[in-house]
């Protein structure tokens, strides 16, 4: 087999190997990822509830202010009806004091309506982060677990490429510039066997000439049809 060939298709190999290491990465961290995005979901429900919280004291204390207020205003009141002399007065104080203590039941209503939202979503935040430390735990887990995979294949990849490297090192710059031509568009599939005739890339059947050629190995040839750079496989051969 022409030397320039068999580079191409051990070069081919080896890009092949390198584009399938981020699959094999992203398959193995899939269920951390999993994990992750049930952890992000938790920390997100467990801010809101704590936004709910905060969001209820305030309007508590404005509410409790409010019910100072009105206490003082009703203290204030009933000094003044002792000292009230027509009843037109009394009339105008006691339409008042009602008004005063309406809004002081409502301001108790409210206080005790957020004291139950603020006791129930403390509950709520008391539950997620129970199930957020399980969570957590399971992240630390699938950590340890994936570890030694991610090791192994970083592992492989140091060895792929400095086996790329070497072969690169040694390889014509043209022939090399030619394949990564190809190679920007024909991505893993720039050097191709051919099977029954055709060429395993765009799948067109060869003439004879061009078939020919590639038996022998004598020379680059690339498809006719797509342009793909072309080998006969040696076990086809020998069959």
């Amino acid at each position: 087999m022409n030397k320039y060939l068999k580079q191409l298709i051990e070069l081919s190999d080896i890009d092949k190997s390198i584009d399938g290491f981020d699959p094999r990465v992203q398959s193995i961290e899939k269920s951390l990822k999993v994990s992750l995005e049930k952890e992000a979901e938790v920390v997100a429900v467990i801010d809101a509830f704590k936004e709910e919280i905060l969001e209820s004291k305030l309007k508590k204390k404005k509410n409790e202010l409010h019910l100072a207020e009105l206490s003082e205003k009703l203290n204030e009141l009933s000094k003044k009806s002792s000292i009230v002399k027509t009843a037109k007065e009394v009339k105008a104080l006691q339409l008042e004091e009602e008004i005063a203590k309406e809004q002081c039941d409502f301001a108790n209503e409210e206080i005790e309506r957020l004291e139950k939202h603020i006791e129930t979503r403390e509950a709520l935040i008391e539950e997620q982060t129970a199930k957020l430390d399980e969570i957590s735990a399971e992240v630390g887990e699938i950590r340890v677990s994936i570890a030694g995979e991610l090791a192994e294949i970083e592992k492989e990849k140091e060895e792929v490429y400095a086996n790329k490297n070497k072969l690169v090192s040694a390889m014509d710059q043209k022939i090399l510039t030619f394949y990564e031509k190809i190679r920007k568009w024909a991505g893993n599939t720039t050097v191709v066997p051919v099977r029954k005739q055709a060429c395993y890339g765009c799948f067109m059947r060869l003439n004879d000439k061009v078939y020919s050629s590639v038996i022998k190995h004598e020379d680059i040839v690339t498809c006719p049809h797509c342009g793909r750079i072309l080998y006969k496989e040696v076990q086809e051969n020998e069959a």
